[in-house]
């Protein structure tokens, strides 16, 4: 009987949708494409920086220093200079927050491929 129960409850939740945020692949691909169009001038093609924009590939963007919401709050708010020597960053107000979960995805991808993880210990 709780084994036709638990079959029944599992049946009857909804699949799972791709959602911004997520690794889903078609997400991270929108969010590279978002991040080439709106990002790239400052913070490098390859998230390593420029003159103007720090590196996003750096512990300091990890996700236990700088969580996903950060990036919300960078983009909807601009941010001024606090760990690097560079200007302060604009606001970029066309940018949903559906877009940045996507450019996020897409920066938390190429942040694990370099070995850019979470550190639990902090």
């Amino acid at each position: 009987m709780v084994s036709i129960l638990i079959a029944i409850a599992v049946a009857a939740e909804p699949e799972a949708e791709s959602v911004p945020g997520t690794r889903d692949p078609g997400i991270v691909a929108a969010g590279a494409d978002l991040f080439a169009a709106n990002c790239a001038v400052c913070h490098g093609t390859d998230l390593r920086g420029t003159t103007t924009g720090p590196p996003l590939l750096h512990p300091y963007y990890a996700p236990n220093h700088h969580a996903d919401e950060a990036f919300q709050r960078a983009v909807a708010l601009g941010v001024v200079p606090h760990h690097w020597d560079f200007g302060p960053m604009l606001p970029l107000a066309h940018l949903t927050r559906e877009d940045v979960a996507r450019i996020v995805a897409f920066v938390r991808t190429e942040q694990e491929a370099a070995g850019i993880y979470e550190d639990p210990s902090h």
